[in-house]
């Protein structure tokens, strides 16, 4: 019962975000509160609020209260997650517009980051992920179609490439490299920022059983990316 309970207070949150009832700011129920409407206990409404504060929902002042968090997404250090998944954790809509699907030639650095010869045939996408109708993620990403032969015929508005080159190549390795920059006319058009407006690109490359699977550049308005992690030491 108590599981089921837990369920509900998430859901009964993530809704009323979802349809624009509770805005960003906006302070949510207490735990007692919520100990109170769902006829729970008060490690269960902790717990909700507490996974709810840690996927990125809400943010929590001590002292304060529970607010629903900024349209500001958050990607860990320590872990590769699928950008569809983190948006709709947080209780709000996801959406794609794919730009680019198709076969190009290896340059240098695409070449050389994907362990092939110069000029060899590369899968290449560009996808625009929104949060709530917003553009917060540019993905150019590269594919190497000896391991993924099949990239080509995907219907990316239906799922990410991430989940799908998750299936059929596996993750085993990534490595990536996180940096400030500015960005140009065309990634200003894509991410409907001004030419102001700071960016942080992360460069990745992942790895499967077979060698190195993709290379991706991925872009995000400074506006509405951070990165954090949570490091646990043994002692």
């Amino acid at each position: 019962m108590a599981q089921a309970k837990f369920a509900q207070i998430k859901q009964f949150i993530l809704s009323r975000i979802e349809t624009g009832e509770w805005q960003e700011n906006d302070r949510v129920p207490s735990e007692n509160q919520l100990t109170e409407l769902f006829a729970c206990s008060r490690m269960t409404a902790r717990r909700a609020l507490t996974e709810l504060v840690d996927s990125g929902v809400l943010e929590r002042t001590q002292g304060v209260g529970t607010f629903v968090a900024g349209l500001k997404s958050q990607s860990s250090l320590l872990a590769i997650r699928n950008i569809a998944d983190e948006i709709k954790d947080r209780g709000h809509g996801y959406s794609v517009i794919q730009l680019e699907l198709r076969q190009i030639e290896a340059s240098t650095t695409v070449a050389n980051a994907l362990g092939l010869e110069l000029g060899s045939p590369v899968f290449y996408s560009v996808l625009v992920h929104c949060e709530q109708g917003l553009p917060l993620q540019v993905e150019e990403r590269y594919v190497n179609p000896q391991l993924v032969p099949d990239y080509l015929q995907q219907d990316f508005s239906s799922h990410t490439p991430h989940e799908y080159l998750s299936a059929v190549a596996p993750l085993t390795e990534a490595k990536h490299t996180v940096e400030a920059i500015m960005a140009n006319e065309l990634l200003q058009q894509r991410l409907s920022i001004a030419a102001t407006e700071p960016c942080l690109q992360i460069l990745r490359r992942t790895w499967s059983r077979q060698g190195v699977v993709s290379f991706a550049r991925l872009v995000h308005p400074g506006s509405k990316f951070k990165l954090g992690g949570h490091l646990t030491f043994a002692r």
